[in-house]
């Protein structure tokens, strides 16, 4: 009677770990949930920094318009972006820097391009899309601060 609860302790102690079957089945549970989960999750990100490339080129079309007050122009294609950071020698009235640290690139390492004056005299701002050319569908479109 006393040896039962004793047989009974020492079989539980000797399964303390996983067999090698329990720990495939895991693993293949674990692949599939990858698989599935796995590129809706990366299609989430690349329009992630599409709607980024769009905040920054609002965010530096903000700083043109400041750029515009005071200086009574947009900078032109020539000074480029750099003139929110960087005065110009044609702009009198700077009174910049209109953005802290450098102009920013797009979210794929790319500088923004901008256009200006454009045929109706105001500005355009464009971020090539992941590919770095012009034009292109999904993540390789162009992004503009115009429609």
């Amino acid at each position: 009677m006393n040896r039962f609860p004793f047989r009974y302790l020492n079989r539980k102690r000797a399964r303390k770990g996983f067999t090698l079957i329990e720990l495939l089945v895991v693993l293949a549970i674990l692949t599939m949930l990858a698989g599935l989960v796995g590129p809706r999750v990366l299609s989430l990100l690349g329009g992630a920094k599409s709607k980024t490339a769009a905040v920054q080129i609002a965010d530096l079309e903000k700083s043109l318009e400041l750029f515009k007050l005071d200086v009574g122009r947009y900078p032109t294609t020539a000074e480029g972006l750099d003139a929110l950071v960087n005065r110009p020698a044609s702009a009198s009235g700077w009174n910049g820097p209109y953005i802290k640290g450098a102009v920013p690139n797009d979210p794929w390492g790319k500088p923004y391009t901008l256009t200006s004056p454009t045929a109706n005299g105001g500005v355009d701002i464009v971020s090539h899309g992941a590919d770095g050319l012009p034009g292109g569908e999904g993540e390789n479109a162009d992004i503009h601060n115009r429609p």
